[in-house]
């Protein structure tokens, strides 16, 4: 596997840094979030460092999806939370703080006023419109 010897996640999945591991296959690693936003808090990480989603090879994306299917599912059952976000952050504007491949397994509670949700709000359809053309020419 692909490693960045400063990163603090690929410090982890090579044991040289302590965490509360959860799961372990040949391409992903679930462990828990030591600054939790709510109990039960988990994060699936690649085992391939990559910084962010773009730069992932499409097997560690997949890998880490199913992992995080099965945590999601654990968290469930161990904390029954309200609901559960699978978060993944790409670059410092949406939020990531470690520039490492990885995916927020997140117990929601009513009421728990997490930032991520927002109002809904009809668009411009002709915009929108606009804008799906634009994306599927980029495909």
């Amino acid at each position: 596997m692909n490693k960045d010897a400063g990163c603090i996640f690929c410090r982890i999945i090579s044991g040289e840094a302590t965490s509360f591991s959860l799961y372990e296959d040949s391409l992903s690693f679930a462990i828990m979030d030591i600054n939790p936003f709510n109990h039960g808090h988990a994060l699936v990480l690649s085992k391939r460092h990559a910084a962010n989603l773009h730069d992932a090879d499409a097997e560690s994306v997949a890998a880490v999806a199913v992992t995080a299917k099965k945590i999601a599912a654990a968290v469930q059952d161990a904390v029954q939370p309200d609901g559960i976000n699978i978060v993944q952050a790409n670059g410092r504007g949406a939020a990531q703080s470690v520039l490492h491949y990885h995916v927020h397994v997140l117990p929601r509670r009513l009421g728990d006023h997490a930032e991520m949700n927002w109002s809904l709000s009809p668009g411009d359809p002709d915009s929108i419109a606009r804008l799906a053309a634009d994306i599927r020419a980029r495909l």
